[in-house]
């Protein structure tokens, strides 16, 4: 690549970028002016709310069998009302935290109330309080709505008045009976030692609020540019011209991934200036109110530091992925309506700083937005583990890889830059105005894999806990069902999106040695992801332990025939199939398999089945039909059935230890390899006689 043309080309996008006064008052305006603002009128807000309560007159009904002893109570507590008004009106404070109270108590003559339920729901009153005598003590009943603002705080006035009014009888009944009552009432005394340092106290607060701003602001900082240099440029029609420039590819995919990331990280560190600036504003105010402990800056440095390469990291990474979603638009319109599926997912996992004891684990440190959440989260609080840093950074630079490959060949698509609206939804159209022939179109298709894992999620879940074994078959008819709907009603040919043609006896063959080195290796990944998250697969053991209680055809037609139909038809049928339609078939392999793996919603068992689901299409491919991936999908998960329900039988072989040596992985991967590439001959001989025949014809 030419890094002078690539500077030239990135100089042009940011000048581009930068005349757009949106993205300036994205970068400047909101970080700069919004958020103080916001945040100090919030504080203002909540002052006021708080002083209106607390100076607001409550009205309580009592109706209680005491001698009227609970309304007299009430009456003596703290009033400023006259002595002739006592009666009516007093104004309550119950102990020294509420001493600066100013709220009012209205004691309401409770025989004018007929229904209390329709007084609380109308506002005539906000508490209504019952009481009879049970074994030799007052009960008390405290009615209130919850839903009501006004009714809930008078009911938390009531209690405190009760906690102390309820020490008051019993010292009364101590002193009558000559007895110490505070040596009783209060045998220890305690007091709270907090051991934390400003510097933790200010961190651990910090912590559930900086980490999903600053992963928002990136967010949003990378959404416009995204937009502009990609569907925005398409809408202005520039990008043919810039294709004409003698330049690759490449340089323009960088010069504009460059862009976008530089003006994410100028967003994020304005954000994180203003709200280091609200901090220390908050803390100057503290800090004149009340005599805290100085701060430290220079302990923050390390976070400082780590915070710097995590928002450098994580900008490579979100960069990528919005131009990746934005590059399929054919407006800014159509990319804003992609972008927001995006922006939900990073916003609800960037929730998970504010939830307590979750643990930065190495699992964790590998999962997208949540790793960068939690280590600025720990690094703040001084939980330093460079081991987990580094695979938070370097797992969000291999996705950002990751993207910018999958970006690059969007570039070099032309169905995709320069398609017509034939590749929108299909879906929403007419019956009637769609065509014959085919196979769906993306757009389509991706719309069915999130519908599909959706349903998967809630009603394939609900079946599940049911019905059981049952409810599995319930499952695998969602995976048939959902996309066979979308077949039919778009009128594809349904042999083409499937691959439903005839295989010769020598795929069959070829695919039976592909389906036995696989297995061979799965057992081969599944014991390392098993060392490596114990925990995990130990639940992952449990849940497929309980399916096979039953008889064994009927296990064996739930938990290998079916799937062998309905999950191929599904992913090397609908999936494959349109996707390699519109990409290579290696591009169309990798991302059905990854998409296969992640189905499956276990970490544990990813490597395996994207493995599993990347020779299925490989097979697919090879064969030019999909019964091939149907045997082979049977017999892997038959092989794993028959495991579990007959393992007594195989102890102490390298298929069923708990524990694998050495020399078992490299027996187990050898065989699984030399199986492999004597299938794949197989069927690559297969494919060229295939090939000549149709030559032939």
């Amino acid at each position: 690549m030419n890094t002078k043309m690539i500077k030239i080309l990135m100089k042009k996008e940011l000048l581009d970028v930068f005349r757009d006064k949106k993205t300036v008052i994205m970068m400047l305006v909101i970080p700069v002016i919004l958020y103080p603002a916001i945040f100090i009128g919030a504080l203002q807000v909540s002052a006021a709310i708080s002083s209106r309560m607390d100076e607001r007159t409550y009205k309580i009904a009592v109706c209680a069998e005491d001698d009227n002893a609970l309304y007299h109570r009430l009456l003596l507590e703290k009033s400023s009302a006259s002595p002739e008004n006592m009666t009516d009106v007093s104004e309550s404070n119950v102990d020294d935290e509420t001493a600066d109270e100013s709220y009012n108590l209205e004691i309401i003559n409770a025989e004018k109330i007929t229904d209390y339920a329709a007084a609380l729901e109308n506002g005539e009153i906000d508490a209504y309080i019952t009481g009879a005598p049970n074994d030799g003590k007052m009960c008390y009943d405290i009615y209130y709505l919850s839903s009501e603002a006004n009714s809930e705080h008078a009911k938390g006035i009531i209690l405190k008045i009760f906690e102390e009014y309820a020490k008051e009888l019993t010292k009364d009944k101590l002193d009558a009976l000559g007895l110490d009552a505070h040596a009783i009432l209060a045998p220890v005394s305690f007091e709270e030692k907090d051991t934390a340092s400003s510097e933790q106290s200010l961190g651990s607060i910090l912590g559930a609020i900086l980490p999903f701003m600053l992963v928002i602001s990136l967010l949003m900082g990378t959404m416009y540019p995204a937009i502009d240099t990609t569907a925005g440029e398409r809408e202005r029609g520039t990008l043919e011209t810039m294709l004409t420039l003698p330049i690759t590819n490449r340089e323009l995919i960088v010069s504009k991934f460059l862009t976008v990331a530089a003006i994410g990280i100028i967003s994020a560190f304005m954000n994180i200036l203003s709200m280091g600036g609200i901090a220390f504003y908050m803390y100057k105010l503290v800090d004149m109110q009340t005599d805290v402990q100085a701060l430290d800056v220079t302990k923050f440095l390390p976070a400082i530091f780590v915070g710097i390469l995590a928002v450098l990291a994580f900008s490579l990474l979100i960069s990528a992925a919005t131009m990746c979603v934005t590059s399929f638009a054919k407006s800014y319109k159509e990319a804003n309506n992609y972008i927001t599926p995006l922006m939900l997912v990073v916003m609800l996992t960037g929730y998970i700083g504010f939830i307590p004891d979750v643990e930065l684990t190495p699992t964790m440190a590998m999962m997208l937005v949540a790793n960068i959440c939690l280590l600025i989260k720990n690094m703040l609080v001084f939980k330093i583990d460079y081991m987990t840093v580094a695979i938070v950074l370097l797992s969000n630079i291999a996705y950002a890889v990751f993207a910018i490959l999958f970006l690059s060949r969007i570039y070099d698509s032309e169905s995709i830059l320069f398609g017509d609206a034939k590749s929108g939804f299909q879906l929403f159209e007419r019956r009637s105005n769609l065509k014959k022939g085919g196979v769906p179109a993306m757009s389509d298709v991706w719309l069915v894999i999130a519908l599909t894992i959706v349903l998967v999620i809630y009603a394939g879940s609900m079946l599940q806990l049911k019905f059981g074994l049952a409810g599995v078959l319930g499952t695998q008819l969602i995976l048939l069902s959902v996309p066979l709907f979308l077949v039919i009603y778009t009128k594809k040919d349904i042999v083409q999106t499937y691959g439903f043609k005839k295989a010769g006896a020598s795929s069959y063959i070829g695919g039976l040695f592909l389906a036995v080195g696989m297995f061979l290796l799965n057992i081969v990944l599944s014991s390392w992801m098993v060392a490596l998250f114990p925990e995990s697969a130990a639940n992952v053991t449990d849940t497929f332990s309980e399916l096979m209680d039953g008889n064994f055809l009927f296990v064996l037609f739930v938990i290998a025939a079916a799937p062998a139909i309905c999950e191929e038809m599904l992913f090397r049928g609908l999936i494959f199939h349109s996707m390699k339609a519109r990409y290579r078939a290696s591009t169309a392999m990798v991302c059905t398999a990854v998409i296969f793996g992640i189905y499956h919603m276990s970490l544990v068992k990813l490597p395996a089945t994207s493995l599993l689901g990347f020779i299925l299409c490989y097979a697919v491919w090879m064969t030019d039909s999909i019964y091939p991936a149907m045997m082979m999908h049977f017999i892997n998960n038959a092989f794993s059935v028959i495991l579990s329900m007959y393992g007594d039988k195989f102890a102490n072989t390298v298929f069923y230890k708990d524990e694998l040596m050495l020399s078992d992985i490299l027996l187990l991967a050898g065989a699984g390899l030399i199986c492999l590439s004597i299938g794949s001959a197989i069927l690559t001989k297969t494919r060229k006689e295939n090939a000549l025949e149709r030559k032939r014809k």
